[in-house]
């Protein structure tokens, strides 16, 4: 009805017989298709009402939903405007409406904790007021991340983000080491190891609460990752160097090291799949999608202001739209999409020969050097044997062992989904919220999937020198779940 008042000349910035225009009452009411449309109509997205309210305001203090704030804050909105009579920010009016869900979004947008109103109130002061403990704690958080009521170096410190991402990347080297150090230390008390453990235990609460960034999801998962495999090379490099065969263990283990750092490094840092477009993009977007009546929440991303393309997601760690999103994965620091997966999967098989040959190099490392007897005494003696004669050694098993577990299971998911199922894990998981799935009690229907031979021959693309035809598609770009089949029918013997 919107669009078609505006075809007929209406007016959108007229205002109400209480001050507001169309922007600020579609924000009041939650509604963000209306929102997108105004703004990228030309609607002024800072437009304040005759009592000086901007639409942001309105919506902290109306909707508790994420939308339409995320919408305004997308469009790069003045968060830390105050309005005419009261001078409260959107923050403000967020805390009076306790409005959790918008409070943490004008926070992570860069809302000002220590703005006053007309009466010198911050947000902090009215979420006292109002004992409000989830917002108290938050808004003190917020008010500790930005360096405030700390002494100055700490103060410092705490405000260098890039600092505080090198301390969560850093904290597991140091805790990975020390565990393993102190237990290998020659010192028969065990209540000198503990009183060594417990301070590793303060020291890394006191790094967690000081310096540990929670917006930085995957900095502490990759840096465990990462500390995890280097403490695992300095072994194999120190411990088993002389102990085993070059041609037939250490070769095939550095060639495998080498595979394993290449598509690492690609799920790391190369491009997932970023659904990119212009400001000039995104308002043409949404305009043609209104005045087709397709403005959908569930087609139309209202962080990135984008049409969303089929089997793509808003991540909302990254913040971005991925193309054939699968998941993020704290692991590597990144979100698996169309643009990396195949090197995702390159990871996991690589990384799991990596661990195995880690498993076997203590194993051997046990059988040359500790004296066991394991035939004689059973499995729990051995187990005090080996732990005995190289608790690094047997550490360095036992986070081998671990990380054998999650590996494995996750790259036979990966391969299930790939070639039985032609989903990615998001699909399966969010199946019932796509109109394209087919969903009963035992199975996922997918239109994309094609047989198990094709879906891992399109996956990985593999050609075989002209034998197979992969079909590939531009995820990014693909809009419906009809592509293209003729030209790549899975596989083709010439």
């Amino acid at each position: 009805m919107v669009v078609q008042l505006m075809k007929y000349g209406a007016d959108p910035s007229l205002i109400d017989g209480e001050g507001c225009s169309c922007i600020h009452l579609a924000a009041q009411f939650g509604h963000t298709s209306i929102v997108a449309y105004l703004i990228a109509k030309g609607q002024d997205v800072d437009m304040m009402d005759q009592n000086g309210m901007t639409p942001l305001m309105w919506a902290a203090y109306r909707t508790h939903s994420v939308d339409p704030t995320r919408l305004l804050l997308t469009f790069n909105v003045s968060v830390n405007l105050g309005d005419k009579y009261h001078k409260n920010t959107a923050l403000h009016w967020a805390v009076l409406a306790g409005n959790t869900t918008v409070i943490s979004l004008l926070l992570e947008a860069g809302a000002n904790v220590d703005a006053q109103n007309i009466k010198g109130e911050s947000a902090l002061d009215l979420a006292k007021q109002r004992k409000n403990v989830w917002m108290i704690n938050h808004l003190q958080e917020a008010r500790q991340a930005k360096g405030y009521d700390n002494p100055s170096f700490l103060r410092k410190l705490k405000a260098d983000k890039e600092f505080r991402q090198k301390v969560m990347l850093g904290t597991p080297f140091l805790v990975i080491w020390l565990v393993g150090f102190i237990a290998d230390l020659n010192i028969d008390s065990w209540l000198i190891k503990g009183l060594m453990y417990g301070g590793v235990w303060a020291t890394v609460q006191f790094l967690s609460k000081s310096f540990f960034d929670h917006s930085m999801h995957s900095a502490l998962p990759l840096g465990i990752y990462l500390a995890t495999k280097f403490w695992m090379y300095v072994t194999w490099f120190f411990w088993f160097w002389n102990d085993l065969n070059f041609l037939f263990i250490h070769l095939p283990f550095l060639a495998n090291s080498v595979a394993l750092f290449y598509n690492f490094g690609k799920s790391w840092k190369s491009d997932p799949g970023i659904i990119k477009a212009t400001e000039e993009q995104k308002k043409k977007t949404i305009v043609e999608l209104a005045e087709t009546g397709s403005l959908d929440l569930s087609i139309f991303c209202s962080t990135c202001l984008i049409r969303k393309p089929v089997r793509s997601k808003h991540c909302g760690v990254c913040n971005r739209c991925i193309a054939k999103f699968d998941h993020h994965c704290p692991w590597v620091g990144n979100c698996v999409g169309a643009g990396n997966h195949r090197y995702f999967m390159g990871y996991l098989f690589f990384l799991l020969f990596m661990i195995c040959w880690m498993i076997y190099g203590c194993i051997s490392y046990w059988g040359l050097h500790c004296e066991t007897t394991y035939t004689k005494d059973g499995f729990w003696t051995y187990i005090t044997q080996i732990a005995t004669c190289s608790p690094w050694m047997f550490w360095m098993f036992l986070n081998s062992v671990f990380h054998f577990m999650w590996v494995a299971v996750l790259l036979m998911c990966q391969m299930y989904q790939i070639s039985c199922l032609g989903i990615t894990t998001n699909e399966r998981m969010n199946a019932r919220r796509y109109k394209h799935f087919k969903v009963t009690t035992t199975s996922i229907e997918s239109p994309f999937n094609h047989g198990c031979v094709r879906n891992i021959i399109d996956f990985f693309e593999f050609r075989c020198c002209g034998l197979f035809r992969p079909v590939i598609v531009d995820w990014t770009r693909q809009y419906t779940i009809e592509y293209d089949q003729i030209s790549g029918s899975g596989y083709q013997l010439v």
